[in-house]
């Protein structure tokens, strides 16, 4: 392993710490702030760390938030190309260089399907999981079912990432996001959600027309420990759209047990058996 420089910046009035670490053949590019439980948060299709602005300053305050550039994306980019399937393994091999875990680990979107392999494949790395917005079934992402309501979704786009989103696209390459998307509309981690014994809390925007809210519900449905909560209001990237309530969703359910409440206006439903429980006011979705 060989750590590059650090660089410094402040993040939401948090410093982030920046740096490079090459972990056998892959550079991985990540930033690290706070102190607390381990919290590991890993992007969608065609991101970075930076769509993660509004949540690193907030999660930090009680948790060492690491936030990672996948492999091919952000600043990892390199000689090694992304390749879906080798994520988790990549991912698994640099949080034992960093040291870190077991961890809290959130994932978004294709994040998500790469985040759900970790905790099933490497159960060691994974504490408490959080799936986003999940791309995890088979053709939920860019699928043809799906094709028309993709203008309905750029147009809710929050205008604040879209200069990040473009930029992002941009620098991970056509052949980049053409190879993992591809790679991500076969993906079936149904087999393997059986699999993760990490309590995990899967949220969704119901106004999702990406990856539907349906599809969130299967998930649960499929998970041994798994609780939905759905925000109102958010469409497919809730972190960015309704950050303060996923925010304290994410960091109540990390230190489940000495939580404050969850927000009021978050909807939950718990059929797998999560130990993490809603409040009191938090209307329960009817099975």
């Amino acid at each position: 392993m060989r750590l590059g420089g650090r660089v410094r910046e402040r993040v939401a009035g948090v410093a982030l710490e920046r740096r490079r670490v090459e972990v056998g053949p892959v550079t991985f590019a990540y930033g690290r702030a706070g102190s607390g439980p381990p919290l590991v948060l890993i992007h969608g299709l065609g991101g970075s760390t930076r769509w993660w602005a509004k949540n690193v300053g907030p999660l930090a305050e009680q948790c060492e938030v690491y936030v990672v550039d996948l492999v091919g994306f952000g600043e990892s980019r390199g000689r090694r190309r992304f390749v879906l399937a080798e994520a988790a393994g990549q991912l698994a091999a640099l949080l034992d260089r960093l040291g870190v875990g077991p961890a809290g680990v959130v994932g978004y979107s294709m994040g998500g399907c790469i985040a759900a392999e970790l905790a099933a494949d490497f159960p060691d790395c994974v504490s408490r999981l959080v799936l986003v917005d999940a791309a995890l079934l088979p053709a939920d992402f860019l699928s043809l079912r799906q094709t028309l309501n993709l203008a309905r979704a750029a147009r809710r786009v929050p205008l604040g990432l879209l200069p990040t989103m473009v930029a992002d696209a941009l620098r991970a390459g056509p052949a980049t996001v053409w190879r993992a998307t591809r790679e991500l509309l076969a993906a079936d981690l149904r087999p393997k959600l059986r699999r993760i014994q990490a309590p995990t809390l899967v949220v969704w925007g119901d106004r999702d027309v990406v990856v539907p809210l349906a599809t969130g519900q299967q998930i649960v449905q499929d998970l041994p420990h798994g609780e939905l909560a759905i925000i109102p209001g958010a469409g497919h990237v809730p972190m960015w759209e309704r950050p303060e309530v996923f925010n304290r969703l994410v960091a109540d359910f990390v230190n489940a047990g000495t939580a404050s409440p969850r927000p009021p206006d978050a909807e939950a439903t718990n059929p797998g058996g999560a130990a993490f429980s809603p409040a009191a006011d938090c209307p329960m979705e009817p099975q």
